[in-house]
C-alpha cells in the first residue's frame, strides 16, 4: 500500500519531469519552497492512502494533518530546491508509524529509478531486491552524509561544532540535499551515517525505517529516541552511529 501510494507521487512527478532551473516555486519561508508538482504529487499520494487505508491519521507535509500513534506520515517531494534547479536527487517518502516508531518506509527516487522499501522485521530492499546489513567500516574510512540547518540558523553554532569533528574523524562527508534519499543511501551502504538538526517527522521516517531494517541505530543526538519529533538525527551502521554519538557530545561540551 505505501508503495502504491509512493508511486501514485512519483507518477506526477514523472509525468511533470525534472525542470530546468528556475521553476516557478512559492516561498514558505527562508529557504524553504513549494511547488504545483509538491501539491500534485501530496493529493496522489493521499489519494491511495484514504482508499485503502481509510481512517488512519496521516501527516503530510504540504496539507498537514493529525498526529496520532498509528499514523502515516508524507513527503510528497524531498528535495524541492534540488527539483527547482533540475537536480535529479529529489525522493518521495512513505512511512507508516506506530507507537512513535516507523514500521513501514517507502523512499522513491523517481529520477534516478531508486526504490526502497522496508517492513519492520522483515528487512529491507533496493528495486526488489534485500539489502545486506551495513557492511562493518571503520570510522576513519567512512563517508557520511549530511545536511545544513540552513532554515534555523540559531542550530549552526552547534551544528558546525559536529561538522567540523566529523570532517577530521571520517573519510569525507555528502550533501545531497534530500534526507529520506539521505537515509535510503545510508541503509544501502551508499553512505555510512547520516546527521542532521531540525527535520521534520515526514523527512525522517521513511529513511530511518530502512536504517534500523539494514541492521543499523538511529537515534536523537543524546542517544534517545526524540529524533521522529526533533528531527535531530544521526543514523548509521553500529560502528560509524557510535561515533556520531561521541561527536555530538564532544562538540555539545566544547
Amino acid at each position: 500500500m505505501a508503495l502504491r501510494a509512493a508511486h501514485a507521487g512519483a507518477a506526477v512527478l514523472q509525468e511533470i519531469g525534472l525542470p530546468h532551473p528556475g521553476f516557478a516555486a512559492e516561498l514558505k519561508g527562508k529557504g524553504d519552497y513549494v511547488t504545483a508538482a509538491d501539491r500534485r504529487s501530496e493529493h496522489a499520494i493521499l489519494e491511495v492512502l484514504a482508499r485503502e487505508a481509510p481512517g488512519i491519521a496521516v501527516l503530510a507535509e504540504e496539507e498537514g494533518g493529525t498526529r496520532a500513534g498509528t499514523m502515516w506520515a508524507v513527503d510528497p517531494l524531498d528535495g524541492t530546491t534540488n527539483f527547482t534547479r533540475g537536480f535529479p536527487a529529489v525522493g518521495i517518502s512513505v512511512a507508516l508509524l506506530e507507537r512513535g516508531l516507523p514500521v513501514v518506509g517507502v523512499v522513491l527516487a523517481p529520477f534516478l529509478n531508486l526504490e526502497f522499501s522496508a517492513v519492520a522485521g522483515g528487512g529491507a530492499f533496493r528495486n526488489g531486491e534485500r539489502l545486506p546489513q551495513h557492511r562493518v567500516v571503520d570510522p576513519s574510512n567512512a563517508v557520511v552524509a549530511t545536511g545544513f540547518p540552513f532554515r534555523d540558523k540559531a542550530l549552526l553554532p552547534r551544528y558546525l561544532a559536529t561538522m567540523e569533528l566529523a570532517l577530521a574523524r571520517f573519510e569525507d562527508l555528502r550533501r545531497a540535499g534530500a534526507a529520506a534519499l539521505d537515509l535510503a543511501w545510508t541503509a544501502s551502504s551508499t553512505f555510512d551515517g547520516f546527521f542532521e538538526l531540525g527535520l521534520n517527522t515526514w523527512d525522517v521516517a521513511a529513511g530511518a525505517a530502512l536504517v534500523i531494517e539494514a541492521g543499523g541505530r538511529v537515534t536523537d543526538w543524546s542517544g534517545g529516541d526524540t529524533w521522529i519529533e526533533t528531527g535531530n538525527i544521526l543514523a548509521g551502521s553500529p560502528a560509524v552511529h557510535e561515533a556520531l554519538l561521541q561527536l555530538a557530545a564532544e562538540a555539545s561540551q566544547g
